[in-house]
């Protein structure tokens, strides 16, 4: 009796899966294919500047969406993008490829591809009235110079990049090595707000002035992009050249300063030995006068005709009192000249290189105190003073 209950049981669960199963079979992959507004007006006013295109997927595919002109032109908006089963909406608001499509009545197709190749289509309308197809420009794009050494050095340490701007966009500059890694620009304040029409410029000194280590040698793009409120996408580029980088760095060998003699008669010389070593990974330019050279007091280094030269490093001596409105009156080269080495049109202390400095100074005036303090230090001209107030020692002035 169990058993004849059991059979008619069994044969309709059978058939009940089967219609289901075969109900799944025919369920398509693509469906509840919606674009809504069928017109927009891309122009930036804020009214019906996209539409929603939605749709479902039963199961895996590679999703494109395009348009079709009037033509037959395709414009893919997405290509053959894998996507799972579910449902989806994306917002287009005209652009394709970074430009807007013209007005226009499009058929906007979607698409779907499953695992066996076989292709689900469904179309429908779009029309663009009004749109906005003016790209923005970035006019007279310019990179100078285009052999940048960020070493602080005073010779082309910083690169200007200047451009026109002519409608208002979000732009952003990098620079781009051969792996493809952005090194972002940092727009220079100025009359024009960055996104405006007018002239921009950035000045770029590849981080060297915040301590910072610059992007390695070697060839990068200059790159500029420009995008405008609907859209619209505009690149320039150009090239720039990265050598000789790094972040310039020099020590007094144990902070250790000579100064002799202790005692300096009214007309006498004081004289001074101290070492320099450069332990950074770039050569740092020096300038004159030359290790050895006599000041009298009453001098400074531009009465004896060396200005200060931006990017230059010099050992200079100060002393306590000094009222010459100057820190660092006497001041040095690195090195003599036949320990440097001629880059261009600078000398300069190589990695690693270790130099002597002796100077001297006759005390030809009657100082503020009687035992004045003096000391060294390291000037990186017109960049800061790197060391200050090195090993002060009291030297006494006998009247």
């Amino acid at each position: 009796m169990r058993k004849s209950l059991w059979v008619p049981f069994l044969v309709g669960f059978v058939a009940l899966m089967a219609l289901l199963l075969v109900g799944c079979g025919t369920r398509p992959l693509l469906s509840d294919v919606d674009v809504s507004p069928s017109q927009i007006t891309p122009n930036a006013d804020g009214v019906t500047d996209v539409t929603r295109i939605s749709y479902r997927l039963t199961g895996n595919a590679d999703l494109s969406i395009y348009l079709v002109d009037a033509q037959g032109g395709r414009h893919y908006f997405r290509k053959a993008q894998r996507r799972s089963a579910g449902r989806y909406g994306v917002d287009f608001g005209g652009v394709v490829d970074g430009r807007m499509l013209p007005d226009g009545d499009y058929e906007l197709v979607v698409e779907a591809v499953d695992s066996e190749g076989r292709t689900h289509r469904v179309s429908r309308t779009l029309s663009l009235r009004d749109a906005d197809t003016t790209p923005p420009e970035l006019l007279n794009f310019s990179v100078y110079p285009q052999r940048f050494t960020p070493n602080q050095d005073g010779y082309d340490d910083r690169v200007k990049v200047s451009y026109y701007l002519t409608k208002p966009a979000d732009v952003r500059v990098f620079l781009v090595d051969k792996d493809g890694n952005r090194f972002p620009l940092a727009e220079q304040e100025g009359v024009v707000k960055p996104g405006e029409v007018g002239t921009h410029i950035y000045d770029y000194a590849g981080g060297v002035d915040e301590g910072a280590t610059p992007p390695p040698d070697g060839l990068y793009e200059v790159r500029a992009e420009a995008r405008d409120k609907v859209g619209n996408f505009t690149v320039v580029t150009s090239t720039l050249e990265i050598a000789e980088g790094g972040v310039p760095r020099v020590d007094i060998v144990q902070a250790a300063v000579e100064f002799y003699p202790r005692v300096v008669p009214i007309g006498q010389i004081l004289a001074f030995t101290l070492t320099v070593e450069n332990i950074g990974s770039v050569p740092v330019r020096t300038t004159g006068p030359a290790p050895g050279t006599l000041y009298t007091s009453s001098q400074n280094f531009n009465t004896l005709g060396y200005a200060e030269s931006p990017g230059a490093w010099r050992v200079g001596i100060d002393f306590e009192g000094n009222s010459s409105g100057r820190p660092y009156p006497y001041r040095w080269a690195l090195a003599p000249d036949d320990q440097l080495t001629v880059i261009g049109e600078g000398k300069y202390l190589m990695p690693g290189q270790r130099a002597t400095v002796t100077g001297f100074i006759r005390i030809t005036d009657k100082p503020p105190r009687t035992s004045p303090h003096f000391w060294a230090g390291l000037i990186h001209e017109d960049v800061r003073i790197l060391l200050d107030h090195v090993d002060a020692q009291t030297i006494d002035i006998a009247y």
